[in-house]
Formats: C-alpha cells, sequence, structure tokens
C-alpha cells in the first residue's frame, strides 16, 4: 500500500465533494453571482495579478448573506419553525434577516444600544426582529 497514494487519493475525493457541496449549494436562491473585477495597480504594485471578488453587490453588501442562508436551508422544519437567534451589529445580521425572510423563518437578531441606525433599519427592512442590548 502507497501511503502518499493514498492521501493523494483521500485529498482528491474530499475536494471533488467539496465542490459536489459548492455547485448543488442553494445559496444562489438569495445570493447572486459577483464578478471578479481586476485591480490593475495593487496588481502592478504587486508584480502579480489581483482581482477583487465584488460581493458588495450583494443584496446586503457582503458575502454574509452565503453562510447565513446556507445554514438556514440546511435546517430541518421543525428547528425552522423555533425559528433563530443571532448577536451582531452588522452584515451578518442583515444577512440572517433576509435569509430567514426569504425562508419564511422568523429571525431575532441582538444588536449593541449602539449600533448605527441604519444598521437597525437594514435588520429591519430585511424582516429581522431587533432586540438592543448592551454596549458591544
Amino acid at each position: 500500500m502507497n501511503s502518499m497514494f493514498d492521501r493523494t487519493q483521500a485529498h482528491g475525493d474530499l475536494l471533488n465533494q467539496y465542490v459536489k457541496k459548492i455547485l448543488t449549494s442553494r445559496v444562489y436562491d438569495v445570493a447572486v453571482e459577483t464578478p471578479l473585477q481586476g485591480a490593475r495597480q495593487l496588481s502592478e504594485r504587486l508584480g502579480n495579478q489581483v482581482l477583487l471578488k465584488r460581493e458588495d453587490l450583494q443584496p446586503v453588501f457582503s458575502f454574509k448573506i452565503r453562510g447565513a442562508y446556507n445554514k438556514l436551508a440546511q435546517l430541518s422544519a421543525e428547528e425552522r419553525a423555533r425559528g433563530v437567534v443571532t448577536a451582531s451589529a452588522g452584515n451578518h445580521a442583515q444577512g440572517l434577516a433576509l435569509a430567514a425572510k426569504t425562508l419564511g423563518v422568523s429571525a431575532t437578531i441582538v444588536m449593541p444600544k449602539t449600533t448605527p441606525e441604519i444598521k437597525v433599519e437594514g435588520v429591519r427592512s430585511r424582516g429581522g426582529k431587533v432586540v438592543l442590548h448592551g454596549d458591544s
């Protein structure tokens, strides 16, 4: 038995499973495909091609919608019926609120009392119930 071959085969199998999960993910039910954009000046400065993934073009202006939606989509009907709770003052809060609304799940987001109003309204406008508590 060749252990190097076995490890290489195992890594290949894991990679194939990972790619399959990516390709079958339901995240694009709510996220949009965002482009890669060349960063010319940074590329020149570093002497290498630098590409920026434009996740700021997502409905909540960050990649956070992907993880929140993917997790909620994997919950059982019983778990979804109970709703979800998270603590966040930013992009995760808005991503979870939108993901929950899309899937018909109740979402409560605990945010610090010092959270900027634009973030609080961002969560509320996406269907999240906001609880302001604490200073951080």
